[in-house]
């Protein structure tokens, strides 16, 4: 174990205040406690703040109101080690003698069922309150704490679990229970429940809210004859209803992310968790509510005992998410590709629920750090996450420092170990590197130095005598499509290559934080350490000449992507790479360790053509396919929907996995050509490289210095560049297309170019059926439209227009070569010589 300085956690005050519960453990479906007292304030308060945390999921009441405009709170952190207290004015909301204050919680992430092993009670056997009202007068201040005085009792939250729902009964609800005056006589006096104090922080993320509605775009009627409402748009969030009938009725609400092909209501992907919601009826008229003590990831909702008709106007879903401010936009000439940037969005918006999460819907929910690390460039630049991730990185470094390894989920609730692993506990090094480039403060390198340090020293302690990382346990190239269901990680990447490959990367990365730091003895050591590796990786899978061993299109990516390659090998890696794309048809084949980085891969080596192509594919598994059959987030493997509608089953196909979205980045550096050159903005390159057909495209970002935009259109046989430089920055600006290859160096402002196309834009090569087949090999636009053409009639049949006679064959002669051509293969064969568009 590497040991480093300890955190000192951030402490508002001293507290008087102490943790109180129920008398007894908790169990599933256990009603949740609610908790009260009554105080008396004198007149001439001055100042009234309530501090409130929980085990658990806490609504706080004073005198027969919520408190605060935030829900899930305190959020999920690792409890032991930070507890989040939040503080709220509440001035206004006290009065001059008897008041009272009051909390509902539920179990939550600290008592309640988490992770696919179904257990509970990772930090509490049962839900706990933390209250503390502080009363400033001219001349005193009184502390009003959960401690002796408090009673607890039970209400209308009959059940609430993470995973299963909400069950709520509204004729149960104690009318006045956070009211002065209450009856409590039947409630039990509240009982001490042992916490360490010390955990106790003032929050380091935004607080989760209520951030959109979204009404019904449908309500349907299924062939069982179930209620089938449809949102229009897979969320992280819950429902709210309004409805009248009797005392006693009961509205069940099932939660699900996709419909059958008979259009029944698909709840597999969720797994063991029923994400049903109940509501029983108090029958006394019009009744709103909505779940506070759960949260689901759905599209659709099944609506089953609605009294009278069910209305659009009834039902509304509520987007629940941390309280980020949006900074990222990206939009293009593609209707298909601004889709699937949404769907990005999206599915970051319905993860980042406190923790950045695998997926909102399931029996899961974890916060992996090799989804966040892979998607890390994407998130900083849709949204501020500097708060959440920050409080994510202290609880990476408390629960490091505890174990002696970076855990692969955050908070910890798995049951096994987690070994040191590439992508996953990569994350410790690469988030805070990332974060600093984005943001340029150097206190979120100091926060997370010594856990960064300590990961790399633990690998390096772990390198076997010619500097690889050759052994232990990887996910290695995670979800390849080509591995077998039962086994994601059984990709066709190496394993300990990809580890050494990202190794390679994250101590370049930590050599640079220690100098940015000015840790010069630190950063020799790990500087050297980097060349060591770097070295060892070339030596055991690079040949001289530049292949990759194991021929995978992720090897090839990653060495190229993180530098790992002399210039000759990396012409030789980028060609070799670009023919393994077209070889698979220009569908992905790479997983979680290498899509994020294979358009880059391509268009940095002289490759645009095929990333454009590679993007731009509609066949599965492509970055298009889920966009093409109505995906409205990004799916966790690329066939998670079968064409037929069928959800594939493979016990892991959540539709709502942002990890597999991080090509978004590409899509904003490189197509919108908006790209960050130097820590916190202040130097900028804009270059968009132009291609898959595309005629406009406009990456916007809100910087730490201000609006940077990028937008670039063609118009009647010219191009139009406009670049907006924020304050205190500058920009290298590359035009594209221009005739004379102009490079332009600006600072703030806005810049306006104009200038003609070259007189070759938007042609294609003109081919006949006289062509030779390498010619046509040669053109990435049109070869796989031929190929296809041929697979279609001649299945098993490749044809190879890499052999050294098709440099004198055409599809003239080919055909000739064939008996019995079939009806319609000429036909064919033209169409697909002159594929639709005109522009490269």
């Amino acid at each position: 174990m590497t040991a480093y300085r300890k955190e000192s956690p951030i402490v508002s005050h001293s507290w008087q205040a102490a943790f109180v519960s129920a008398a007894a453990p908790s169990a599933a479906d256990d009603p949740a406690p609610y908790f009260r007292r009554e105080f008396t304030a004198a007149g001439g308060l001055r100042k009234a703040t309530l501090h409130v945390t929980a085990l658990g999921i806490v609504e706080a009441h004073l005198n027969g109101r919520p408190v605060g405009d935030d829900v899930l709170a305190p959020g999920w952190t690792s409890y032991r080690h930070h507890l989040d207290v939040r503080a709220y004015d509440v001035t206004a909301s006290i009065h001059a003698g008897i008041n009272a204050i009051g909390a509902v919680v539920a179990e939550g992430w600290a008592a309640g069922r988490l992770g696919w092993e179904n257990k509970r009670g990772h930090y509490a056997d049962r839900p706990a309150l933390f209250l503390q009202l502080d009363l400033e007068y001219a001349d005193r201040t009184e502390t009003i704490g959960t401690g002796a005085g408090f009673t607890v009792g039970t209400g209308a939250v009959r059940a609430a679990g993470l995973y299963d729902g909400e069950t709520y009964d509204a004729r149960l609800e104690p009318a006045g229970w956070s009211e002065a005056g209450f009856d409590d006589t039947s409630w039990a006096p509240a009982q001490p429940f042992d916490w360490n104090l010390s955990a106790l922080r003032v929050p380091v993320a935004p607080p989760i809210r209520r951030i959109e509605e979204l009404p019904p775009a449908g309500i349907s009627t299924s062939p069982s004859g179930k209620t089938i409402v449809d949102f229009g748009q897979n969320i992280s969030g819950w429902v709210r209803i309004t409805v009248t009938g009797a005392a006693g009725d009961t509205v069940t609400l099932r939660h699900a992310e996709l419909l059958t092909p008979a259009g029944e209501l698909e709840t597999e992907s969720n797994r063991t968790a029923k994400a049903t919601d109940r509501y029983t009826l108090r029958g006394d008229g019009t009744e709103t509510w909505e779940p506070r003590f759960t949260f689901h990831g759905f599209r659709y909702v099944q609506v089953d005992g609605w009294p009278g008709e069910l209305t659009a106007e009834d039902l509304r879903a509520v987007v629940v998410h941390s309280d980020m401010r949006r900074t990222g936009w990206f939009e293009s000439s593609d209707d298909l590709l601004n889709r699937l940037h949404a769907n990005t969005l999206w599915s970051m918006r319905d993860n980042f629920v406190g923790v950045p999460t695998d997926c909102p819907q399931r029996d899961e929910r974890l916060g992996w750090t090799g989804d966040l690390n892979a998607f890390a460039p994407t998130a900083a630049y849709l949204y501020d996450v500097r708060g959440v991730l920050r409080s994510w990185l202290a609880d990476l470094a408390a629960e490091q420092r505890e174990t002696g390894t970076v855990p692969w989920v955050v908070p910890d609730v798995l049951s096994n170990p987690s070994p040191p692993t590439a992508l996953w506990s990569d994350a410790a090094v690469s988030v805070p590197w990332l974060l600093y480039q984005e943001y340029g403060d150097e206190q979120i390198l100091a926060d997370s130095y010594d856990s960064m340090a300590a990961f790399i020293r633990q690998v390096e302690g772990l390198l076997d005598e010619h500097g690889l990382w050759s052994s232990g346990f990887q996910y290695g190239d995670w979800l390849d499509p080509d591995a077998p269901a039962d086994n994601p990680a059984g990709g066709k990447t190496d394993r300990h290559l990809v580890a050494c490959a990202y190794l390679g990367k994250t101590t370049r990365e930590m050599a640079q934080a220690a100098a940015v730091l000015g840790k010069h003895e630190d950063a020799r050591h790990f500087a050297t350490l980097a060349d060591r590796v770097r070295g060892a990786f070339r030596r055991e899978y690079v040949t001289e000449a530049g292949r990759i061993a194991g021929e995978s299109a992720t090897a090839y990516a990653l060495a190229i992507t993180f530098g790992l390659l002399d210039d000759a090998q990396l012409v030789k890696a980028g060609d070799r790479l670009a023919e393994l794309v077209a070889q698979a048809g220009y569908r992905i084949a790479t997983g979680f360790a290498g899509t994020p980085l294979l358009t880059d891969a391509l268009s940095s080596t002289g490759h645009l053509d095929e990333a454009y192509l590679l993007l731009m594919q509609k066949q599965c598994p492509s970055f298009l396919y889920p966009v093409t059959m109505g995906a409205t987030t990004i799916w966790e493997r690329w066939d998670a929907v079968l064409p037929d509608g069928t959800l594939n089953s493979t016990g892991m196909t959540s539709l709502n996995h942002y990890a597999l979205g991080a090509v978004a980045d590409w899509l904003h550096r490189v197509v919108g050509g908006l790209q960050r050159v130097a820590p916190g903005w202040r130097e900028i390159r804009v270059a968009p490289q132009v291609g898959g057909g595309l005629t406009a495209a406009r990456s916007t970002h809100d910087t730490v210095r201000g609006r940077a935009e990028v937008a670039w259109r063609v118009e009647g046989g010219e191009m139009a560049v406009d670049v907006t430089v924020p304050p205190d920055a500058r920009a290298t600006v590359v035009l594209p297309l221009h005739p004379a290859g102009a490079t332009e160096q600006v600072g703030p402002g806005t810049h306006n170019w104009r200038y003609p196309l070259p007189e070759s834009f938007g042609a294609r090569p003109a081919y006949t059926m006289e062509t030779p087949l390498k010619t046509i090999a040669d053109d990435p636009h049109v070869w796989p439209a031929l190929s296809a053409v041929f697979a279609s009639y001649f299945p098993g049949i490749p044809i190879d227009g890499s052999a050294p006679e098709a440099a004198a064959m055409s599809l003239t002669t080919v055909l000739q070569f064939i008996p019995g051509v079939p009806a319609g293969l000429e036909d064919d064969l033209r169409a697909a010589l002159t594929p639709e568009g005109t522009l490269r």
